[in-house]
């Protein structure tokens, strides 16, 4: 009889038992999973490899995971979502250079999801070289108002491809206080009246995926006007192969007569077509004793240089009679008869 009392005791306490582990069971299978260990990165954070993530470890049975990559500051805060980077591996890309990253996985079961966030990876670092310069940018083409200039992009060493781009920049007479052209972005140029007597310069950008880097050509020579009588520049540029000109002349009166003071007006110009100041200018009527000797003058702002000469009593005043002019012009300093100097013979009427 004690026999049979213990054997339904047992078999009530097997029935409770199988009925608290069946709730636990059931219990277990509500909640959704919960992380104890964090998912860790592998690969190397450098421009271009592959980081993968591991699942980390996970309680309550996931069914599934998912995955988001994310980049972050340089110091491992202020993460976004990278658009499209939703896999177990990530490959980086440019925009991920200077950046951390990290993966999110998202563990889901029936009962829900919940996601775990890595450690930050290094920073990541780029791979290849900026763009560098190895040999300079240069300007070809005639350096005159009107004329069209041509910009070479020079040399450049790094990781192609590589853009170019220009900027032109007008400088003064010694190729400095550079100052970029508006609109002026092309490899060619047309030099225009505001860049008579400076000098221009072009820069040229390199770009690539890594960065880029800027590098100038040397000045032009002086930019010249398109024809003579344009600004003038100052006869201490003025250097060979370039000369001194004397290309306009005037006489007032003319006809000279009743041996009245003759005024001369010489213009002095460069091969380039540029008007010269501080020019000397010395004329002398011939044949000699037909007027007083005037002493050398200096060409103005405009390089003019006046001259007076005063006839003597041996200039024949007669219809036909012309009064011959010796006129010279020299850069101070120069020797009389070498140097840039000019020479020429003009003549006066007489009557």
């Amino acid at each position: 009889m004690n026999g049979h009392r213990l054997s339904a005791r047992a078999a009530l306490v097997a029935v409770a038992l199988a009925a608290a582990c069946a709730g636990a069971a059931s219990a277990a299978s509500t909640a959704a999973p919960s992380n104890t260990a964090r998912p860790s990165i592998s690969g190397s954070a450098r421009d271009g490899s592959t980081l993968t993530t591991s699942n980390g470890r996970w309680t309550n049975s996931p069914t599934s995971f998912g995955y988001e990559w994310l980049r972050c500051g340089s110091g491992g805060a202020n993460c976004a979502q990278i658009s499209g980077a939703n896999s177990k591996s990530y490959t980086l890309t440019t925009d991920d250079v200077g950046h951390r990253i990290r993966s999110e996985v998202i563990a889901t079961n029936s009962s829900g999801s919940t996601s775990a966030t890595s450690n930050p990876t290094g920073i990541v670092a780029a791979v290849g070289n900026a763009p560098h310069n190895t040999a300079a940018p240069g300007i070809s083409g005639n350096p005159q108002e009107g004329q069209t200039l041509s910009a070479s992009p020079g040399s450049w060493g790094g990781t192609q491809p590589i853009t170019i781009a220009y900027q032109w920049n007008r400088c003064d007479g010694a190729g400095a206080n550079c100052a970029a052209i508006g609109g002026a972005t092309g490899q060619t140029y047309n030099a225009t009246a505001a860049d008579v007597t400076h000098t221009l310069r072009v820069t040229v950008k390199a770009t690539n995926r890594l960065g880029n880097s800027s590098a100038a050509s040397g000045q032009t020579a002086v930019i010249a006007p398109a024809r003579s009588g344009g600004a003038a520049v100052s006869v201490s540029t003025i250097a060979l192969p370039d000369r001194l000109v004397v290309d306009n002349v005037k006489f007032s009166p003319q006809p000279l007569g009743a041996r009245r003071p003759l005024t001369g007006r010489f213009h002095v110009s460069d091969l380039r077509g540029f008007s010269v100041q501080g020019a000397l200018v010395y004329a002398i009527g011939l044949p000699y004793g037909w007027t007083r000797n005037s002493p050398e003058v200096a060409t103005d702002g405009s390089g003019w240089a006046t001259v007076t000469f005063t006839p003597t009593a041996k200039l024949p005043i007669r219809s036909g009679a012309a009064l011959v002019v010796f006129v010279r012009a020299r850069k101070p300093g120069d020797n009389l008869l070498a140097g840039v100097s000019t020479l020429r013979l003009v003549q006066a009427s007489v009557r």
